[in-house]
């Protein structure tokens, strides 16, 4: 038995185009043009108008922080240019722009200036990052409360880096000291080799290298910073004459620095301070002069030198230990 066939088939109704559909001109009007779905094209306003914030807020970043960038590459080469510390300010003229002082200054404006442009870029990231996921709605209370929680514990657990970051900066930012000085940093002292925002690189005079936390640097003794003071004691018999000693002294002092070897390295005239001290073996005669930092040492040895043989030759007399032939006068 055959059953017939119905002729026609009733068509299954289409859903009605969203009203917005027939707003020409609109984008929802373009999304069902295009997709001929409802559910975008009833969000299309919505996406459209998210995704212009969104890029907004990135081009804004951007744009942020390439000026700040911009901004801080500028102080950084002014800086670098520019004048020194007050302290160089007060020292001699002809100390002012001696090449291992260009470089300290150059390699801490350099540092400063790569710490700060990532601090900014990464505070107009974070900035961008919360901004762009408040518009996808995302609720970031929980989120804030959570960072919060977690700088905490990282804060308590990361606190010796943190201290020895801030103090490395303060540093830098204070230079109170730089690559070449020679300083005593309380448990090792010599010469900087390098400075960084955690660790200070020093190498002492038998030649071991010492990595020093910034943050367990309590003082810092430069001996390197404006000018050094080259000082000269001069052991005396009791019996000397110490004002003929005093002037030979100071003439011997005045020729010897004005000789080629040590004269581009003295920034002032000797000056003979008197009597230092008296003890039982004789007195200390002290002389001081000014000199390039790093150099007192040089020049105070070819002063010691000079001055002796002068005492030498003129009859000076001078102290015996009392444990080989000296004695106490009653």
């Amino acid at each position: 038995m055959t059953i017939p066939l119905p002729d026609a088939v009733d068509a299954v109704p289409l859903a009605d185009p969203p009203a917005c559909a027939a707003q020409a001109g609109t984008w929802c009007a373009r999304f069902y043009e295009w997709t001929n779905n409802d559910f975008l094209a009833n969000s299309a306003d919505a996406l459209v108008n998210g995704a212009i914030k969104i890029a907004l807020i990135v081009v804004i970043a951007v744009v942020v922080r390439h000026l700040l960038h911009r901004a801080i590459n500028r102080v950084i080469d002014g800086a670098s240019n520019g004048k020194i510390t007050k302290l160089l300010g007060r020292a001699p003229r002809r100390l002012r722009s001696t090449p291992l002082i260009s470089q300290r200054r150059i390699q801490r404006a350099r540092t400063i200036g790569s710490v700060l442009r990532s601090i900014t870029s990464a505070v107009v990231l974070l900035i961008a990052a919360v901004m762009i996921l408040a518009e996808f709605g995302v609720a970031l209370g929980p989120i804030l409360a959570s960072a919060g929680i977690v700088g905490v514990a990282v804060g308590f657990g990361a606190q010796n880096l943190v201290r020895d970051f801030l103090s490395g900066m303060f540093m830098l930012l204070e230079d109170q000291y730089g690559v070449g000085d020679i300083v005593d940093l309380g448990e090792a002292s010599g010469t900087v080799e390098a400075v960084g925002l955690r660790i200070t690189t020093i190498r002492d005079l038998q030649g071991t290298v010492w990595y020093v936390r910034n943050g367990e640097i309590l003082r810092v003794g430069n001996k390197s910073q404006g000018y050094a003071v080259a000082v000269v004691d001069l052991p005396l018999a009791h019996s000397a004459d110490m004002a003929e000693a005093s002037e030979l002294a100071g003439r011997v002092a005045a020729e010897r620095v004005a000789q080629e070897d040590i004269a581009e390295d003295v920034l002032e005239d000797p000056e003979v301070l008197g009597v230092e001290k008296v003890t039982a073996e004789g007195a200390t005669l002290r002389l001081t002069v000014k000199v390039n930092p790093g150099k007192q040492w040089a020049v105070q040895r070819a002063l010691n030198a000079a001055i002796t043989d002068a005492f030498d030759d003129h009859g000076v007399p001078r102290p015996v230990p009392l444990g080989l032939g000296g004695r106490l006068e009653a």
